[in-house]
């Protein structure tokens, strides 16, 4: 078998965790798989990385910050072909660029145009295992990218794709994908199996396990995802194409998003083209708008309510500033969150939004806006709420069973 594992900074977060990782590496290839890891940055790396470029500028140039935070993962990627090495594993290292990833010109935040896998297919071919930065490629123009937040997942499920791995295991200090978080719900259950939008969901809501750019490349591409931990020998969660037998689980699981803020923007004039000047001025700013409410009024004006990430509320305040001729007054509100029940039985029964509802209403939680798909139903609430709506609604779809 061929099998792709991604080590996140926590696991290769010090020498005597990269040591672990080589025995668990060379364990598995003892067992006669074909084994490509891609590794991160050691966790705090990056950051540190960071701090240094701000010593010298507030705003570096993204070219030279990519070779800067490109390094992280070349460190990581040498320490544990060496340590393989020592073991007897017979190890290559390699660069994004030495595996072939070609990327585009979009410094920071690059995506993935093409793998050449010839390099890769040579090295498995010689019998080495093969230990690939992560978060990283090669543009067009030859210059080192960065593939942004996530990047070392997208780079492994990438690789998972073009070399039609039989699985891509992704290891991190969580053992899975859990019910709920289960710092806020001890009862919280570890899932065997998760569709990949039901992962892309609570990816999307804030589940920290993987992240949305490199689930949606996985269903693209057909990679079968194991999310497992580094820290202990345990069965993870598979995230893969989704069967009959997953349209009889109502609901896969609670999300809840912290990182949220609620903005009002009272008595907005009632003309052709006052939302899509605003909205489109935050997409330039390169932030999410998530829930959308209009109330109508019967003076000629409405009240426009929309949801944002509060880490980019600051941002959006400038922008709506220079609007305020369009609107009498906007008022914003970080003291929000967002619960979230996901599952893709909701496509073929009827019920769960209205329980969702009941479930609030019986806990005196009022719900402030609403949103939904074919799969999720996601209420905004009161920020002191949040974990008491999580709890809750976790027992009322009895995800503990």
């Amino acid at each position: 078998m061929l099998i792709i594992h991604k080590y996140g900074g926590t696991s290769v977060g010090s020498l005597d965790r990269i040591e672990n990782v080589a025995m668990r590496i060379a364990k598995a290839r003892r067992e006669g798989n074909d084994i490509v890891v891609v590794v991160s940055a050691m966790s705090g790396e990056t950051n540190k990385l960071i701090e240094y470029a701000s010593h010298f500028s507030k705003t570096p140039a993204k070219r030279e910050m990519d070779i800067l935070l490109s390094s992280g993962e070349r460190v990581t990627a040498a320490l544990l072909a060496i340590a393989l090495q020592e073991m007897g594993i017979d190890t290559v290292a390699m660069t994004g660029r030495q595996a072939g990833i070609r990327t585009d010109e979009n410094h920071t935040y690059a995506r993935i145009e093409s793998i050449n896998t010839a390099p890769m297919k040579a090295q498995l071919k010689e019998g080495r295992v093969i230990i690939i930065a992560g978060f990283q490629g090669i543009s067009k123009s030859g210059n080192v990218t960065t593939l942004g937040r996530g990047g070392s997942d997208l780079s492994a499920v990438a690789i998972a794709g073009a070399l039609k791995a039989d699985a891509c295991e992704i290891y991190s200090d969580v053992d899975g994908v859990y019910t709920t978080d289960p710092r806020i719900e001890p009862k919280a259950r570890k899932m065997d199996f998760v569709s990949y939008d039901e992962m892309l969901e609570l990816a999307s809501l804030g589940a920290k396990v993987l992240q949305s750019r490199s689930v949606e490349l996985a269903k693209k591409l057909g990679v079968k995802i194991v999310a497992k931990s580094s820290f202990m020998e345990a069965e993870g969660t598979v995230i893969a194409k989704e069967d009959e037998k997953m349209e009889e689980v109502l609901v896969s699981g609670i999300a809840l998003d912290k990182n949220q803020a609620r903005v009002t923007l009272r008595e907005v004039a009632d003309r052709p083209g006052i939302a899509a000047e605003i909205f489109s001025g935050l997409a330039e700013e390169q932030i999410n708008v998530d829930m959308i409410i209009q109330n109508a009024s019967a003076d000629g004006t409405t009240n426009l309510g929309f949801t944002i990430p509060e880490s980019e509320l600051e941002r959006a305040k400038k922008l709506i500033a220079g609007f305020d001729h369009d609107f009498v007054g906007a008022d914003y509100d970080e003291n929000v969150c967002k619960v979230s029940v996901v599952g893709v039985g909701m496509k073929s029964h009827s019920g769960v939004a209205a329980k969702a509802f009941s479930v609030m209403a019986a806990n005196n939680i009022n719900i402030e806006m609403i949103s939904t798909s074919e799969i999720k139903v996601s209420m905004i609430i009161d920020q002191k709420y949040g974990e008491l709506a999580v709890r809750t609604l976790h027992d009322a779809y009895e995800l503990d069973q």
